[in-house]
C-alpha cells in the first residue's frame, strides 16, 4: 500500500488553514471529481423535472395529446432514476472523501505526535490532542465532503436561472438577482459564527485538557482532599464553554433560520410574478407550474449552498488547529547518518557532567536534586540535545530508532496501558512497549532463543518473549504478588493507565516491562520510591541478578539500592562531584546529608 504522505509545514503551501485544505483536497481530487460529477448529475436531473412536468400539462393535458403526455411522463421518470442513481452514487463518493480526509489527517496527527516524541507534552497540552484526533478530523472530512453538494448546488441554481431566463427573462433576472442577495445575507453570519467557533474549540480543548488532568490525578485528589476545589473548578470552566457554546448557538439559529427565510421569499417573488403572467396570457398554466417547481427546488440547492459554507467555515477552524500542530518542531533534528557497525557494550557518558556509565555494571546515581537526575537522563537517553557519547559514537550521530534499541529510559511518569496484563508486559507482538515518552517510548524487546541477535549483539535475556523469562522479571520487581492477587494471573485485564492497580503496584509492573524489553542500557529513575524498606531491598537484589552482565543505571537516593551498586555516582550542582562504593562515599558529608537525610551545618 502506498504510504500517504506527510504535508511539509516548512513549505508556504502547507502553512496556512486554507491551502493545508487544497493541499489534502489534491489527494482526494479523484473522490471530489467523482463526488461533484455525480452531485452535479443528481441536481441538474432533479432540476429538469418541473420543466418535464410543465411540458405533460401543456402538450399533453392542456392540448389532450395521449402520445406527448406519455413522452414527458416517461421523461420523468428517467429523470427520476437518472437522479436517484447519480445521488445514491454522489453520496459513496461523498463518504469516501470525508473518511479519506479524516483517516489521512489522524495519520498526519499520529506521526507528529511521534515525531516530536518526548518534546509532545511540553509542546502541546492533552486536551488538544484529544480534540484535534477526535473533533477536527471529522469537521475537516465533513468539509471535504460537502463540496459535491455545494457544487451541484452551483450549478443547480445555474441551471434554473438559464431556463428561467430563456422563458422569461425578468423571472430569471429575479432569480438571478436574488442568489447573490441571499448568499451575502448569509456570509454576513459566517463571520462572527466563524470567530464563536474559534472561541468555543479553544476553550474545548481547555476543559478536556482539565478532565484528563483530573482523572490521572483523581488518587492524588483524594489523598489530600482536593477533589471539591478540581470539581468547582472544572464546573467554572464547563459553564463558560457552554456559555461560549449558547453563543455559536444563536448565530447558527440564526444562519438556519435565514436558510429557510431567505429561499422562501425568494419563492414568494417568483410564484407570485408567475401567477401574474399567467393572468395576462404571457404564460400558460404548464409553465407556472413548472415555475412553481423551479422556486421550491431553489430552496434545496440554497440550503446545500448555505450548508456547505458553515461546513468549510468549521473545516477552516479546524484546520487551523491541526497546521498549527503540525508546524511543531522536535527539539532537535535526528541524526541522518548510518550508525556504525555494533561493536559490543560501550560506556556510556556525558561530558557536561562528567558521569561515565562503565558497561556491564550496576551503576547508581544519588543526586542533591531530583531535577538534576531528570536532566541527566533526558541527556543519557537523548531526549534532549547533549554532547554524550555511547563508546566513541556522539548519540547526535545516531538514528533515533537505533539510540530506542539500545538505550531504554523509565521512570515513574511511564503509562501501563490497557489490555491484557501478559501482553503488556512482555510487549505485544515482537515489541516490548515501554510508554510514557510518545513514540520515543517503544523499544524493541525482539523475543529469540540464544544469547546473540542477527547482528551478533548481546541481547541479554534468552528467550526473553517466554513466560518463563516474563516470570523471572516478575520475581525481579517483587510483583509476584500482584499477580497472585489478580483472578486471572498473568491474563487478567490492565484498565486504562493502570487504574486498576495502586501506585507502587503500577511502579513494580512498570519495572517489570523495562526489565522485559532488556535493552543494552537500562536507566531507571527511583523504581522504588513508591515501595517499603523491606521491597526495595529484594528489588535492589533482583534487578541486579536479572541484569548481569547488562548495564543498568539508577538514579536514586534509596540507600538499600546504592548498597547493591557496584558503583555510585554523587551529583551536585548537575555535575558528578564524587563517586566510589556506596561505604566509601559515606564518609562525604555531601552525600551523606542526602542518602541519610543528615542536616549539614
Amino acid at each position: 500500500m502506498r504510504r500517504f504522505p506527510d504535508p511539509d509545514p516548512g513549505n508556504p503551501d502547507h502553512r496556512s488553514p486554507t491551502s493545508y485544505l487544497l493541499w489534502l483536497a489534491a489527494y482526494q481530487r479523484n473522490a471530489l471529481f467523482a463526488g461533484a460529477l455525480y452531485g452535479i448529475v443528481h441536481v441538474v436531473a432533479q432540476a429538469l423535472v418541473p420543466a418535464a412536468v410543465g411540458k405533460a400539462i401543456d402538450t399533453g393535458i392542456i392540448a389532450r395529446d395521449q402520445r406527448a403526455l406519455l413522452l414527458w411522463g416517461g421523461a420523468v421518470v428517467v429523470l427520476g432514476v437518472v437522479q436517484a442513481t447519480a445521488g445514491i452514487l454522489r453520496d459513496r463518493a461523498a463518504l469516501t472523501t470525508r473518511l479519506g480526509a479524516s483517516y489521512r489527517t489522524a495519520q498526519h496527527i499520529a506521526r507528529q505526535a511521534a515525531r516530536l516524541g518526548a518534546a509532545l507534552p511540553k509542546r502541546v497540552a492533552k486536551g488538544e490532542i484529544v480534540n484535534a484526533g477526535v473533533v477536527d478530523i471529522g469537521r475537516l472530512g465533513d468539509a471535504l465532503a460537502e463540496t459535491a453538494r455545494g457544487s451541484g448546488a452551483i450549478v443547480a441554481i445555474a441551471v434554473v436561472a438559464a431556463i428561467l431566463l430563456h422563458t422569461s427573462w425578468q423571472l430569471g433576472l429575479v432569480v438571478l438577482l436574488g442568489v447573490p442577495l441571499m448568499v451575502g445575507v448569509v456570509s454576513l453570519l459566517l463571520r462572527p459564527l466563524h470567530r464563536r467557533q474559534q472561541r468555543l474549540r479553544e476553550q474545548q480543548a481547555e476543559l478536556t485538557g482539565r478532565a484528563v488532568d483530573i482523572v490521572s490525578g483523581l488518587r492524588v485528589l483524594r489523598g489530600i482532599g482536593g477533589e471539591e476545589v478540581f470539581a468547582d473548578r472544572y464546573r467554572d470552566d464547563s459553564q463558560r464553554v457552554r456559555a461560549a457554546g449558547v453563543a455559536v448557538a444563536r448565530v447558527e439559529a440564526l444562519l438556519d433560520g435565514a436558510k429557510v427565510l431567505l429561499p422562501g421569499l425568494l419563492t414568494t417573488v417568483v410564484v407570485w410574478l408567475g401567477a401574474h403572467y399567467v393572468a395576462t396570457g404571457r404564460m400558460g398554466a404548464g409553465q407556472l407550474v413548472a415555475f412553481y417547481g423551479y422556486a421550491v427546488f431553489l430552496v434545496d440547492p440554497l440550503r446545500r449552498l448555505t450548508n456547505a459554507a458553515g461546513r468549510l467555515t468549521q473545516g477552516h477552524v479546524a484546520a487551523r488547529r491541526i497546521t498549527a500542530f503540525l508546524a511543531l518542531r522536535p527539539e532537535f533534528a535526528p541524526s541522518a547518518v548510518a550508525p556504525a557497525p555494533y561493536q559490543g557494550p560501550a560506556p556510556l557518558t556525558d561530558p557536561a557532567s562528567g558521569l561515565t556509565v562503565a558497561p556491564g555494571r550496576f551503576t547508581a546515581v544519588a543526586c542533591a536534586s531530583p531535577a538534576d537526575a531528570a536532566t541527566l537522563a533526558a541527556r543519557l537517553g537523548r531526549y534532549t540535545d547533549s554532547a554524550v557519547t555511547l563508546g566513541d559514537t556522539p548519540l547526535a550521530d545516531l538514528p533515533p530508532d537505533e539510540i530506542r534499541r539500545r538505550i531504554l529510559v523509565a521512570d515513574n511518569d511511564d503509562r501501563l496501558f490497557a489490555g491484557p496484563l501478559r501482553e503488556e508486559l512482555r510487549g505485544r507482538g515482537s515489541d516490548a512497549e515501554v510508554g510514557g515518552r510518545g513514540s520515543d517510548a517503544e523499544v524493541g524487546g525482539r523475543g529469540c532463543d540464544v544469547a546473540l541477535d542477527g547482528r551478533g549483539r548481546g541481547v541479554g535475556l534468552v528467550g526473553r518473549g517466554s513466560d518463563a523469562v516474563l516470570e523471572r522479571a516478575v520475581d525481579a520487581a517483587c510483583a509476584r504478588d500482584i499477580v497472585e492477587a489478580l483472578p486471572d494471573g498473568l491474563d487478567d485485564l490492565v484498565e486504562e493507565s493502570g487504574r486498576n492497580f495502586s501506585g507502587g503496584q503500577q511502579q513494580r509492573l512498570r519495572l517489570v516491562r523495562a526489565l522485559m524489553a532488556d535493552p543494552e542500557v537500562l536507566i531507571l529513575i527511583e523504581p522504588t520510591s513508591a515501595v517499603d524498606a523491606h521491597t526495595e531491598a529484594r528489588i535492589a537484589h533482583g534487578v541486579g541478578e536479572l541484569r548481569a552482565g547488562r548495564t543498568t543505571l539508577v538514579f536514586t537516593t534509596s540507600p538499600v539500592v546504592l548498597d547493591r551498586a557496584d558503583h555510585v555516582v554523587y551529583v551536585q550542582g548537575a555535575k558528578a562531584v564524587a563517586q566510589g562504593s556506596h561505604g566509601d562515599l559515606l564518609a562525604d558529608v555531601r552525600y551523606r546529608s542526602v542518602v541519610a537525610r543528615e542536616e549539614t551545618e
